[in-house]
């Protein structure tokens, strides 16, 4: 007999011919013959199992598959193999393992209209979380006592102090890499003067504001997504409410408040870098002073555009504060959902932020402000 599983098709006169097999019968061994034994044609009068001198559960599910394919009976099965067969032949299913598949006129609007109304579910849900902001707003307003001034402070520092490194040195090298940039252009024109004008206007206008929130949306808007997050799942806002704390007052509204108070702050001191960052590298490579490029800024940039990059900034903090605490709230279930939701604080800031500066860019320019 050989070491490993195997088989023989034997004619023993009883009409069909007996499939029988032998040799150790488990999972390391059984591997090489497998696919032999589920293409055998048959019919077999019987499987007979008395060669098999080893077996396990994978064995007995072979010799089970066999007999029911074959529709046939098993013989000369030893007790521990009778024992196995009994238990995995309870396990066997005939019913399909995957639902049927739909045909693709189906999938697709079942799909986008799934899409749709868990879209309008968002829409509500947004709606209502911000309801709930503005009445936590309304109640400490009226009872300022209750407003939690410390928490505002270390939020603020959070967002804004810690930030100030990162959030300068990518404002100083950003605005580097205009002038650069911007320099090598203008010089096909003779017009390398202009890149002051360049710099100052795209920086205190559109990309010191802009920057900085995608920076502070991926820096503080995730941080309070997973902060939130993770008192939710160990059940700290829920004690809250349990001994009288709004958790709205507790822990959105300082957060939100620290985004919103913060945010033009930085995005004048991430404008006031790149407008550095610019004038060094156009004293390096353009000659032009430093004092120089500085006091050229204040001739050629309109005072509006500091206003149309101090106006978008709140507004983008309370998208980036609402987002992060929105996203924590809705955490339930297990801590990966601490990840998702982060992930989707993010993108979500990150997407709104970009659409609302489109909007502003329209109005701005429709109100003269171009």
């Amino acid at each position: 007999m050989s070491d490993g599983a195997g088989y023989t098709i034997e004619d023993r006169g009883e009409g069909a011919p007996v499939l029988a097999l032998h040799g150790p019968y488990r999972v390391s061994s059984i591997g090489a013959i497998d696919d032999e034994l589920q293409s055998l044609d048959g019919p077999f009068s019987a499987v007979d199992m008395s060669g098999i001198n080893e077996i396990d559960t994978v064995g007995a599910w072979v010799a089970c598959s066999l007999a029911r394919d074959h529709g046939t009976d098993v013989t000369g099965a030893s007790e521990r193999a009778e024992r196995l067969m009994a238990a995995v032949d309870t396990s066997v299913e005939d019913m399909t393992i995957a639902a049927p598949r739909e045909t693709i006129l189906k999938r697709v609007p079942a799909t986008v209209g799934g899409k749709v109304f868990e879209m309008g579910e968002g829409v509500k849900s947004t709606i209502a979380f911000l309801g709930r902001f503005i009445l936590a707003l309304g109640s400490l307003i009226r009872h300022p006592r209750r407003f939690r001034w410390l928490a505002l402070i270390r939020q603020s520092e959070l967002v804004g102090v810690d930030a100030l490194a990162i959030i300068g040195l990518m404002s100083f090298l950003i605005g580097i890499v205009i002038a650069q940039q911007g320099s090598v252009q203008l010089a096909q024109f003779g017009a390398e003067t202009l890149t002051v004008n360049l710099v100052g206007r795209i920086t205190l206008r559109e990309l010191g504001v802009l920057m900085t929130a995608i920076m502070v949306a991926g820096r503080s808007g995730s941080a309070f997504a997973a902060q939130i997050g993770t008192m939710k799942l160990t059940e700290e806002i829920d004690a809250m409410r349990t001994i009288g704390i709004s958790p709205m007052e507790a822990l959105v509204v300082p957060r939100v408040m620290a985004a919103v108070l913060m945010m033009p702050l930085l995005g004048f001191f991430a404008s006031v870098m790149a407008i550095i960052g610019g004038a060094v590298i156009a004293d390096i490579t353009l000659g032009i002073p430093f004092y120089t490029f500085l006091v050229r800024i204040k001739e050629v940039v309109p005072m509006y555009d500091l206003y149309v990059g101090m106006i978008k900034a709140p507004v983008f903090g309370l998208i980036i504060g609402m987002t992060g605490c929105y996203q924590g709230m809705l955490v339930s279930g297990d801590s990966e959902q601490v990840g998702l939701r982060t992930t989707k604080a993010v993108v979500q800031a990150i997407f709104a932020v970009i659409v609302v500066d489109a909007f502003f860019a329209v109005f701005f320019t429709e109100i003269g402000w171009g």
